[in-house]
């Protein structure tokens, strides 16, 4: 799978906005104060852990935001894995502005790559299969795009985008709407034919019901391995079936194991631990 890079008109108002929260109403009181403005550092941005890499892009537009002088050289780009103390880019410049820009591009750097790790655990936990790892809307509000870009540069893939991608029936939806049936025929009477349905069922009778009336596909919510490998035999090919519900590296494979199509996990996005990155400076 191709990593492409998100543009950087999407990228940039994230950048200021997290800036200026950090910047607030003077500024980098304490680096303004202790360092001098002509002085120039070298600096390394260093894994503290192995992991994968992935915001280099927000790194870059955090300084440049700050300062057009300081120059990024990146070693390992988003979507590789790195060592503990690998450098992954080096930062030079007007020191003030590294400085002042150091939080900001780590928070974005540290996240999003403990997203792509959280991401490549499970994808290696279910190499053996022919499955996807897939994240969900569970996102740091305002922070989607850039952590479901996270994901893919772990190996997984993306989810909707937002309630505009295609129809989920989820519980509420088949409570408010009267049954499964219901819901299904009112969702396919409202939209196009590009538009895919998912239905969302708890059980092997609800998969039936849903099934007679031919969704896209399937979420098959916390159901249990056996459940699982029976729900694909019972969909057998005419619907994608994705499976739900608290997986995790040591869950995952036996999931993938029943032959499920694809594996959701909301909390790659919502919980994953960041990976701990530190800025270094670099004496001459």
């Amino acid at each position: 799978m191709i990593l492409r890079p998100l543009p950087a008109v999407m990228l940039e108002p994230l950048v200021r906005v997290a800036l200026l929260e950090d910047l607030g109403r003077a500024g980098d009181m304490t680096t303004d104060a202790i360092v001098a403005k002509s002085h120039h550092a070298t600096t390394v941005l260093a894994a503290r852990q192995c992991g994968i890499v992935a915001g280099l892009d927000l790194v870059t537009l955090a300084f440049r935001l700050i300062d057009q002088n300081i120059k990024i050289d990146v070693n390992r780009a988003d979507g590789s894995k790195v060592a503990q103390g690998e450098v992954i880019a080096s930062v030079s410049g007007p020191t003030r502005a590294i400085l002042t820009a150091e939080r900001t591009a780590l928070n974005f750097l540290c996240h999003l790559s403990g997203i792509a790790t959280a991401t490549a655990s499970i994808v290696a936990a279910v190499r053996e299969h022919p499955v996807k790892i897939t994240c969900t809307r569970k996102t740091t509000p305002g922070l989607r795009a850039v952590e479901k870009y996270a994901v893919r540069a772990g190996g997984g893939a993306n989810h909707r985008f937002g309630l505009d991608d295609a129809i989920l029936i989820k519980d509420n939806h088949i409570a408010i709407a009267g049954g499964i049936g219901c819901a299904i025929e009112r969702a396919k009477a409202s939209v196009g034919h590009l538009v895919k349905i998912e239905v969302e069922v708890d059980t092997l009778a609800q998969l039936e019901e849903a099934l007679a009336l031919a969704p896209d596909a399937v979420l098959l919510d916390n159901m249990s391995v056996d459940e699982l490998r029976q729900a694909v035999s019972m969909v057998a090919g005419r619907a994608i079936t994705e499976a739900s519900g608290g997986i995790t590296a040591a869950s995952a494979p036996a999931i993938a194991a029943t032959g499920v199509d694809l594996i959701s996990i909301g909390w790659l996005t919502h919980s994953a631990p960041i990976l701990d990155i530190g800025l270094d400076y670099r004496a001459h």
